[in-house]
């Protein structure tokens, strides 16, 4: 698994885990859009809005991994030349899936711009119960409407990370 040293932005480390050598570590990948002052998020049934991103496969690089994910979960092909490297969000808890395991997980944040077709999405079935779709939103809103509604780990990641693009703490290419 190739690995990156990025800027951390932020650590959530919510210390419900044991001390324990059995560590579930994820890489994953998150795409940060603008498109005439909105950003692309993906936005639920329920109203709350997610960074488009996810997890590697395996063999696939940081950019592969981007160029899949956006395209997947938004239907937008990313222009490779536009990524750029913003910072990094760790989050640490106790495995949801095995409460004897540590999870760790690492959140790249990529800067792009994406060609102005959009495909057909090719979303997983979590994905789809929860009804998201590609929405192009005023950071602002996505701030001020996720706070309120904070519960879900990728959630509170999400909009700390909108929070510092709103207060200038992550600077965006021109």
């Amino acid at each position: 698994m190739e690995t990156k040293q990025m800027e951390v932005l932020a650590v959530f480390d919510e210390k419900n885990y044991d001390d324990t050598t059995k560590v579930y570590e994820k890489y994953n990948v998150r795409g940060v859009i603008f498109r005439d002052g909105k950003i692309a998020m993906q936005c639920s049934t329920d109203g709350e809005y997610k960074m488009p991103g996810g997890g590697m496969e395996k063999g696939e690089s940081f950019l592969e991994t981007l160029v899949r994910e956006i395209r997947e979960e938004t239907g937008l092909t990313v222009l490779k030349e536009s990524v750029c490297e913003l910072g990094e969000i760790l989050e640490m808890r106790r495995d949801i899936f095995d409460p004897s395991c540590k999870y760790i997980c690492h959140s790249y944040f990529y800067y792009c711009k994406v060609g102005e077709k959009q495909e057909k999405l090719h979303l997983t079935p979590s994905e789809v119960a929860k009804g998201y779709y590609l929405k192009w939103e005023q950071p602002e809103t996505v701030y001020n409407t996720n706070i309120r509604i904070e519960k879900d780990p990728w959630i509170i990641r999400d909009t700390a990370f909108v929070k510092m693009i709103l207060d200038g703490k992550v600077k965006l290419p021109e």
